[in-house]
């Protein structure tokens, strides 16, 4: 933690945010009338887990100027221990600029969860650098993981900029990276070259690299295995095999990871993952894990792992408590993990369910 302890950031993630509607009592969303109303974003997702475990941690994003959205937003960062700048944009009209409404339901049993998104006038795909202060941030303040993800660096051609411009500044300033390469294919639509010539860009300047079998061979071009079903454990090999191109395509990189999830039932997943430091690897075979709503697992892995980074823990670790954070994150209801500590989520790697008095 010495470089850490230097830098006024541990993590600092660029991100547009907005806010989730889910119906309450599991229910799907098309039949309900009551609703949960949370704020939520990937990258903001991650990087609870290090600001809830005591590290700071900074946002980098767009607001709406005088919205009660925005005002809702800002107040839950601030609840989640997490500094926050970014510019604030005039509505214009009624027509103008909002934060992205993402409509999802939990599932239940049988029924899985589904989730419509709501982008239209999102005032996070105008994210640019000019309305930043990157000298201050990144020479003065300093960081040092700035975790990027696909969903970001594809929202739009702004933001696509917006990310290769950050992770240019973050590598000349000796800030590590992390890119979670979250392939959307409503993103990339019409958009391929333009965004794999990026990907490829910002994957060059990454040390940590994280994504599912799809992720890196849509986003990379890396061959992978076959995405999804059922037999996950038995995929492990093609699974490393693909991580063996990938650091050979990209040997700057040090960390590379990917979750493994069979679904058994909305409320029941196989839950397992792959991480290599580069020389070892921890191979977590997939493992039962009970799930409230399984949205942000993901997020939770990759902030787990990350937390694990910058504490500077072994690779077997940083997995285990990545696989912990996911975990985790599937119980709550929020997009996100709180863990109380440390120990709470090596209780759950260690599979102690029991009451603590």
């Amino acid at each position: 933690m010495t470089e850490t302890a230097s830098k006024k950031y541990a993590l600092l993630v660029p991100t547009s945010m907005g806010v989730r509607l889910t119906p309450v009592d599991s229910q799907p969303f098309h039949c309900s009338d009551t609703f949960k109303m949370m704020a939520s974003s990937a990258e903001s997702n991650v990087a609870s887990v290090s600001s809830y475990l005591g590290l700071p941690v900074k946002v980098l994003t767009a607001f709406v100027k005088d919205s009660p959205v925005s005002h809702f937003i800002k107040d839950n960062l601030g609840s989640r221990r997490m500094d926050f700048e970014g510019p604030e944009f005039e509505q214009g009209d009624p027509w103008g600029f909002r934060h992205q409404i993402n409509m999802a339901d939990s599932g239940w049993g049988s029924r899985g969860p589904r989730v419509q998104n709501d982008r239209a006038g999102e005032v996070g795909r105008e994210l640019c650098v000019d309305d930043f202060d990157l000298d201050r941030i990144f020479a003065k303040e300093g960081v040092e993981i700035v975790h990027l993800s696909g969903l970001i660096a594809a929202l739009s051609p702004k933001t696509c900029q917006f990310c290769l411009d950050i992770a240019r500044v973050a590598k000349k300033n000796g800030s590590r990276i992390s890119f979670d390469l979250n392939h959307r294919a409503s993103f990339w639509k019409g958009r391929e070259d333009e965004l794999a010539n990026a990907f490829a860009e910002i994957a060059s300047l990454s040390d940590i690299l994280i994504g599912n079998e799809e992720d890196f061979q849509l986003c990379l071009g890396i061959e992978g295995p076959e995405s999804g079903g059922k037999g996950l454990d038995e995929k492990i090999d093609g699974f490393k095999e693909m991580i063996g191109r990938v650091q050979a395509a990209y040997p700057n990189a040090t960390y590379f990871g990917t979750t493994l999830r069979e679904v058994v039932s909305a409320n029941c997943h196989m839950w397992g993952a792959l991480v290599t430091d580069g020389t070892d690897w921890e191979i977590i075979k997939p493992r039962e894990i009970g799930v409230l709503d399984r949205i942000g697992g993901g997020d939770g892995f990759v902030g787990g792992l990350l937390y694990g980074i910058l504490k500077g823990w072994d690779v077997q670790k940083c997995a285990r408590f990545g696989w912990a954070s996911g975990a985790l994150a599937a119980t709550m209801l929020t997009d996100y993990a709180q863990p109380a500590d440390e120990d709470q989520l090596w209780s759950i790697w260690e599979g102690n369910a029991r009451v603590k008095r």
